[in-house]
């Protein structure tokens, strides 16, 4: 019986071990184009940019673009935790801003295939491919706040406009690295968070690991308490004057989301 049960486990591993992820699937659209960013010099020329119209968490035009960006004028860096139910859990994304154009806004995501929906077990065994979705804060941002109703925090990033930069370029070339090689999603060790805090470190950050890194519902806190956000208010303060749900409602579709949304933070960076 112990050979029996040893050559049955040996199979499952030889199995396990030979899934492969790949690009080639029968994707949902909102995640169906993997984005590219090819960088000459100072400009930087993303495709595969997302930017849907939306009409319901379902109905959608589709419309992935060209976007070109200048690295010099990349002035900041925002960070936004959302949440499709309160508690230790959530999703966390970003947005690189520049002083002539619209932000960035770049959200590490799994790539569920049609019919699929995320399940958190799931994704530690090999079940969902990785995607850095890339796009327009209407459609990232605004998906969220609007129309899956999730409550979403918008928190401006204490880093210089170089930090910015080392930061940005990690992610150009992870999305890069990951447009030529597939990869899972896990939730523990190649997710959101976890990945957010690894490019921090490759651009220069220095600090520990913290619990809050996996249970990213509570992200924020420790942004806060790593004086990465401003904390001239109370923690519970800021927070609350960090929820973007009315403003984005209000904004809809308007062309000045991005600028918006950012009206009434308490610290809405330069």
């Amino acid at each position: 019986m112990f050979l029996a049960f040893a050559g049955v486990f040996l199979s499952v591993l030889v199995w396990w071990l030979c899934i492969r992820p790949s690009h080639d699937r029968d994707w949902r659209p909102e995640v169906a184009v993997m984005p590219r960013a090819i960088i000459d010099g100072d400009r930087v020329r993303i495709t595969g940019f997302r930017n849907f119209e939306y009409r319901s968490t379902d109905d959608f035009t589709v419309r992935y673009e060209e976007r070109e960006f200048l690295i010099s004028h990349l002035t900041s860096l925002d960070f936004f935790v959302s949440y499709w139910k309160q508690g230790p859990v959530g999703h966390t994304f970003v947005s690189f801003n520049f002083d002539n154009a619209l932000p960035l806004c770049i959200s590490i995501e799994t790539r569920p295939e049609i019919g699929e929906g995320f399940n958190p077990i799931a994704s530690l065994f090999k079940q969902f491919e990785l995607i850095y979705v890339v796009g327009d804060e209407r459609d990232i941002v605004g998906v969220r706040t609007n129309y899956r109703k999730e409550e979403v925090y918008l928190y401006h990033i204490l880093a210089s406009p170089e930090n910015a930069r080392r930061l940005f370029l990690v992610y150009m070339d992870r999305i890069n690295k990951l447009a030529d090689h597939a990869e899972f999603y896990h939730l523990l060790s190649n997710s959101c968070t976890i990945n957010i805090v690894r490019y921090a470190n490759a651009a220069g950050r220095i600090g520990r690991f913290d619990i809050r890194h996996l249970l990213n519902g509570f992200i924020d806190r420790y942004v806060y308490s790593a004086g990465l956000v401003d904390n001239t208010l109370p923690f519970d303060e800021l927070r609350r004057h960090s929820r973007i749900n009315d403003a984005a409602l209000a904004a809809g579709d308007a062309p000045d989301f991005s600028q918006r949304i950012r009206a009434s933070l308490p610290f809405p960076g330069p």
